[in-house]
């Protein structure tokens, strides 16, 4: 095999026993030139089974088609099924063709999504979803999906994933278990309501007994507040304040995810 290259988002070529030969998508081929419609009705039966028919060509002809198929995985639906019992929509932006794409994602609960799409495209539409929805979460696991990892407001990666993937990553889900997203999500929003509880308690606390210790009292009342009892007052606060985000270690997961 000589001269190999990969062009991305579209295909590979190589040169085999002097025969130039190109494998890709159905566009990489229409960028060749190359008439496909022989296998159309095929491809299109392929599609309906979830399954992405990909092209061979030798030397500018049609050659094969080959069905390369990716399953999903048994605990995807109920990962699904959580995210919007979490209030958040699903989209899928996929590099598969329309068809194989409407066929996985009807079934399983998805809002919305976009097909053939390039990774280039993948970051036009994470800006697309962001402009229309608000803030973005990005899961991804491949080369391709690197640039929307790092464009979406958080990105998500699948620790099994490709380590591009998880260097551009802002959070790396160590399992290749999709339900380990709903359980990341519910972590942080637990998180941020308990950061959300301690800070008012805060300064709350602090509104209410700093002007007592300051003498606020004293004019009406003739009451001081004495340094020990406003250090003892401050420490409580504090061992309030810790012993409520203690309350994270208690945190139970919507889903058991193995390793």
């Amino acid at each position: 095999m000589l001269d190999f290259e990969s062009v991305t988002g579209m295909g590979v070529r190589a040169r085999v026993d002097g025969a130039r030969v190109e494998v890709g998508a159905d566009r990489f081929m229409r960028d060749l030139g190359v008439d496909i419609t022989a296998f159309s009705t095929l491809a299109a039966e392929l599609g309906t089974q979830g399954k992405s028919p990909l092209y061979a060509a030798v030397d500018g002809r049609l050659a094969a088609i080959i069905a390369v198929s990716d399953p999903i995985k048994p605990s995807t639906p109920a990962a699904i099924a959580a995210l919007h019992q979490l209030g958040l929509k699903v989209a899928k932006i996929t590099g598969d063709n329309a068809g194989t794409a409407q066929a996985s994602a009807r079934p399983r609960g998805i809002d919305e999504g976009g097909a053939e799409v390039r990774p280039e495209g993948k970051v036009e539409a994470v800006r697309r979803i962001k402009a229309t929805h608000g803030h973005v979460a990005f899961v991804g696991d491949g080369i391709n999906d690197a640039p929307a990892l790092a464009e979406a407001d958080v990105g998500l990666a699948i620790g099994t994933g490709t380590d591009i993937a998880v260097e551009s990553a802002d959070v790396v889900l160590m399992s290749g278990d999709r339900q380990g997203v709903p359980n990341a999500i519910a972590l942080s929003k637990a998180t941020l309501g308990n950061i959300r509880q301690n800070l008012f308690w805060a300064f709350a606390y602090n509104t209410a007994l700093i002007p007592v210790a300051a003498g606020v009292l004293y004019p009406v009342w003739g009451v001081l507040l004495s340094p020990v009892f406003a250090a003892g007052a401050m420490a409580l606060s504090s061992v309030f304040v810790l012993g409520n985000a203690l309350r994270l270690r208690r945190f139970v997961a919507p889903f058991a995810v193995k390793a």
